[in-house]
């Protein structure tokens, strides 16, 4: 269920204003010419890994975030930030951080974990908490991570382009990281409206050994916005991936904590060039949250936010909750199918996959051939610049 799609039950119950001051005037970095290398000259692991120095093993410059810290909050370390090109890295001390973070800075951001392991997100330590619903305002203002240059990018706004953002608004941060770090939206233990964990638009974000835990709307992509997730886990029960932009889940855990709507809800947009905007998911296993879930063939693969929806499944494991028919209209009423429409799978696998019934529900679930696949099959293939030039991959982490 999207706000203004359809009325919200609940009032928001926190109202809050996204602050977007999180370190400082945006830059004149360039989104597409600068940061072309996804490499970095330290050691991760070393740097992340407890000790009785935090800092030893981090680059030069990495500010200390902890209760007893000079940057208590994650916000109060972004808010300090300079607003020159030098990337910023940010160490996370173990904890629980009740608060609202956004991200505005242009030039690169890493948030960093402490964990004893840094590629696995189940022994995560850090998470970053809120609780909030999206009543009579905008689903940005619940979110608990921010990533976006100013409030236009980041609203989701209503009808079916969404909220009209600025033709000069500026792009925001063009290579934004976050490792081994939690993001929570509590506000209830079930889909009570929109409840976003992550909200990003105008930037590029990168997210490696995460979680994301609401149940409606728990992941926003939202438009010019690209976003990677690697080995995380994302959870939630109704179009819990929405947006506009581009989304590659690159061997996730997608976590189903009940069926309502649809995984995926994506809103095409038309261009003046050619675009690839969509909802990948590769490699990940697709598998209710726990077992004593009884949704049994209840979960949709998807359902089109509007005529333009575009995501592929591609070689995952599916469990049983998936319904046979694979994916869904938006109602019975308003079905937002036409040929435009492009609710694929490419060689999904597990008791979640029923080819004949996949078949049957054509056009609503497309098989995809190897050739009807292959042009989507690789991040550089989809992940385009604002201008349209596919290609925007040199902030993507590729040995995480």
């Amino acid at each position: 269920m999207r706000l203004f799609d359809h009325p919200s039950r609940v009032l928001c119950a926190l109202v809050t204003l996204l602050p977007f001051i999180s370190a400082a005037p945006s830059s004149n970095l360039s989104p597409i010419s600068a940061h072309k290398k996804s490499s970095y000259s330290f050691n991760r692991s070393a740097c992340q890994s407890p000790s009785s120095d935090p800092l030893s093993g981090c680059p030069n410059g990495t500010l200390l975030v902890g209760p007893s810290t000079q940057y208590p909050t994650i916000q109060s370390a972004l808010t300090s930030l300079s607003a020159d090109n030098s990337t910023a890295y940010l160490l996370i001390l173990p904890g629980n951080y009740t608060e609202q973070v956004n991200v505005t800075r242009s030039a690169p951001v890493y948030l960093l974990g402490q964990t004893s392991n840094t590629t696995s997100h189940t022994t995560n330590t850090v998470t970053v908490r809120w609780a909030a619903v999206a009543g009579t305002g905008d689903n940005a203002y619940t979110a608990t991570l921010t990533v976006a240059p100013n409030l236009d990018a980041a609203l989701t706004g209503s009808g079916p382009t969404g909220h009209t953002v600025p033709p000069d608004n500026p792009f925001g941060n063009v290579d934004f990281r976050a490792y081994n770090l939690d993001f929570v939206n509590d506000f209830a233990p079930y889909s009570d409206g929109p409840s976003l964990a992550l909200s990003m638009g105008y930037a590029n974000a990168g997210f490696y050994y995460c979680g994301f835990y609401s149940y409606q709307d728990t992941i926003y992509v939202g438009k010019i916005g690209s976003a990677y997730f690697y080995q995380s886990a994302i959870a939630g029960q109704t179009d819990f991936f929405y947006g506009f932009g581009t989304a590659w889940v690159q061997s996730c855990e997608v976590l189903l904590r009940s069926c309502g709507g649809g995984i995926t809800a994506w809103k095409g947009t038309n261009t003046t060039f050619v675009n690839k905007y969509g909802v990948y998911i590769h490699d990940s296993q697709v598998v209710r949250a726990n077992s004593s879930l009884e949704i049994e063939g209840k979960c949709a693969l998807g359902r089109p936010w509007n005529s333009q929806h575009r995501s592929i499944f591609a070689n995952n494991y599916l469990d049983s909750s998936i319904q046979p028919n694979g994916y869904i209209e938006w109602s019975s009423t308003d079905p937002r199918i036409t040929n435009q429409t492009f609710q694929a799978e490419y060689k999904d696998y597990g008791p979640g996959f029923n080819l004949t019934a996949r078949l049957a529900n054509y056009p609503i679930t497309l098989e995809l051939s190897d050739a009807q696949y292959a042009p989507y099959d690789a991040p550089e293939k989809v992940f385009q610049y604002p201008d349209g030039r596919f290609g925007n991959v040199g902030w993507i982490d590729m040995q995480a």
